[in-house]
């Protein structure tokens, strides 16, 4: 469990770098991204720091084994899956790259995270 842990906080502090240091790639190159409107420079930086935090709360959360912060790191990943949802209904439950894109890249970690960080087992010292 710890590992996926580790591989989700260091694929969501990678995401996290690329949009802060490539946010015109990011909103050219990912599926459905430009369909939410135009580019926002704002807004793409304050995702690029919310996959940072999340990204750095997992990977504290390990290394110090405190399941609060783990749990606390997956909240934005998790939302953000839940979110993705809702534009898949609103979108009619169509099937498309985007969807595919979402599930793979959005959806599933999202919930993963949120499951293995409320089973982790923190390691107490005595």
């Amino acid at each position: 469990m710890k590992i996926v842990i580790i591989g989700l906080g260091f694929y969501y502090t990678l995401i996290g770098i690329y949009i802060l240091f490539a946010p015109i790639h990011f909103y050219a190159n990912t599926p459905g991204v430009s369909m939410m409107g135009p580019f926002n420079s704002h807004f793409i930086t304050d995702v690029s720091l919310a996959f940072l935090a999340s990204g750095g709360a997992l990977l504290l959360g390990v290394f110090q084994s405190t399941k609060s912060t783990i749990i606390a790191g997956a909240l934005w990943p998790l939302m953000h899956a839940l979110f993705h949802v809702t534009i898949w209904v609103h979108r009619g439950f169509k099937i498309d790259y985007i969807t595919v894109s979402d599930f793979v890249g959005v959806i599933l970690p999202g919930l993963c995270v949120m499951l293995v960080a409320i089973k982790y087992r923190e390691v107490r010292n005595a």
